[in-house]
């Protein structure tokens, strides 16, 4: 099948949809990937890259990446972001045909995390291809930008909502992250495009982790160490994690140990600092293939989101990865989330933006045995195993396109 694969992120940034790309590649499919200069998470133009003009390069030796100019995030601010968005709708319009001019594809795939008006592009080269539309849907709109209160007037709020029935509507297929996707969903799209499709990981390449410093090691390996690890923004109750390690701040033998970077990363420097906790340690963003050394020397994984209705829907691509990482999960959330982890005996969970409940869940699990630890994260590797195989994620991926092509 030729696949073009749409998304406004993509390698070097660190997402989901890199190793998709690979093992459909591996399975005998074409991709080709369009998308924009990488400045995800910290919001400048990646070394190696410029802000203007287009370019094309090979990702993984067989997959043509074409990218088009994108105003970067920056620091963060709405200004900052609606540019960001704004210039890869509209330069993705004016290049994204010529770029693809002559190349034939089955079928458009948008990998659709926020914001869900990078699909504007692809529906355009729907036109121009004659190719099926499947969106995988990442995000809630206008649902997670209420709750980010990155939009907080209920008429914007409104507009965007009827924006996204107009993007859906121009979709064949919708691909759902989350069985608690398909309500929302249902108030801006018809129930006869919907498709349950989670998140996933490649984990083939486990064996072949990259290094992290010997100081980090020893910060994972001296105490019991609770590592948080992905986006330090908004949206992850950071708040609940400083005030859980103000809490356990005389327990000498624990860290908790935060591994990435984002736009809160700044203010939890400064809360550290303000009430001097030595137990919190901001260790940096390290590159994907570091991350599962990093978790097989943590004592426990951390996935926080904020009490937002909206995040009790999703289930955070870190789920899938700590899963598999074989490590006991601790997982302040609410909703999906909570549910994989609880229905897996992965760990435990507590609820959202609660440092109390938070510091308790972390002493639960520091007084557990080594026993009871080991098998919570053997329970974890086989749920992800039985649930969230990339390679049979792919395989059934093509088979949910291939059907509904014919149909």
């Amino acid at each position: 099948m030729r696949i073009l694969l749409i998304s406004q992120y993509f390698w070097p940034e660190t997402f989901i949809v890199n190793d998709l790309a690979k093992k459909l590649v591996s399975q005998g499919h074409q991709v080709t990937v369009a998308t924009g200069k990488p400045n995800y998470p910290e919001g400048e133009i990646y070394s190696g890259y410029t802000a203007r003009g287009t370019q094309s390069e090979m990702y993984s030796n067989d997959i043509e990446v074409l990218r088009i100019p994108i105003h970067p995030r920056g620091n963060g601010g709405a200004k900052n972001l609606i540019l960001n968005y704004l210039s890869f709708v509209l330069l993705g319009l004016w290049h994204f045909p010529r770029l693809l001019k002559g190349k034939r594809v089955d079928v458009i795939v948008v990998f659709a995390p926020s914001p869900i008006t990078q699909v504007i592009p692809a529906i355009l080269l729907k036109w121009i291809k004659r190719a099926h539309l499947a969106v995988w849907v990442q995000d809630l709109w206008p649902e997670s930008l209420s709750a980010t209160g990155f939009v907080k007037n209920k008429t914007a709020l409104s507009v965007v909502g009827l924006m996204v029935k107009g993007i859906y509507k121009f979709c064949d297929t919708l691909l759902l992250q989350s069985h608690a996707f398909f309500d929302p969903t249902r108030k801006y799209s018809t129930a006869d495009k919907l498709v349950y499709f989670p998140n996933s990981i490649d984990t083939s390449g486990d064996g072949a982790s990259g290094s992290i410093p010997v100081e980090l090691q020893q910060e994972l390996e001296g105490a019991f160490s609770v590592v948080f690890a992905g986006n330090l923004g908004t949206a992850q109750s950071l708040g609940s994690i400083v005030e859980a390690a103000k809490l356990l701040k005389n327990e000498s033998d624990l860290k908790i140990i935060l591994v990435g970077s984002g736009s809160m990363a700044k203010w939890v420097a400064e809360q550290k600092i303000l009430y001097h906790l030595d137990n919190l340690i901001l260790a940096g963003r390290f590159p994907m293939n570091a991350m599962p050394e990093v978790f097989s020397r943590a004592s426990v994984l951390l996935v926080s989101l904020k009490d937002e209705e909206i995040f009790s829907y999703t289930v955070p691509s870190k789920v899938q990865a700590y899963l598999a990482a074989g490590r006991p999960i601790i997982a302040s959330l609410r909703g999906e989330g909570a549910r994989v982890i609880r229905e897996s005996g992965a760990g435990v969970t507590c609820l959202p933006d609660d440092g109390q409940a938070l510091a308790d869940s972390i002493l639960l699990l520091k007084s557990s045995s080594p026993g009871q630890l080991e098998e919570m994260g053997k329970a974890g590797r086989d749920y992800f195993d039985e649930n969230y195989d990339m390679d049979v994620q792919a395989t059934r991926l093509i088979e949910i396109l291939t059907t509904r092509i014919a149909s």
